[in-house]
């Protein structure tokens, strides 16, 4: 199972993300949280774009949790430019 995670400051999420994906806090993941997913679950982490470091720091987070993550290179604004969309809802 892959569950694609945005790090992003707030007033970046209402420009769009990746559909389906769950916002939450770098300093919300915590043991208590992982225990929601399959220890076997793949994160994918990504930030408003390559000028953010935020994704790195959420994966840093993860594998130190024992949890896999996934960096989606070029954060929001890379999947914009390859053509595909992003959500505001």
């Amino acid at each position: 199972m892959s569950v694609p995670k945005k790090v992003l400051p707030n007033p970046c999420i209402q420009k769009g993300h990746v559909p389906g994906a769950i916002h939450i806090s770098r300093l919300s993941l915590t043991e208590a949280w992982m225990s929601e997913y399959e220890p076997d679950t793949v994160f994918v982490v990504y930030c408003a774009g390559p000028h953010c470091n935020g994704a790195n720091k959420a994966a840093l987070k993860l594998a130190t949790l024992n949890r896999t993550a996934k960096e989606m290179i070029g954060g929001a604004l890379g999947r914009a430019d390859e053509g595909f969309t992003l959500v505001t809802a």
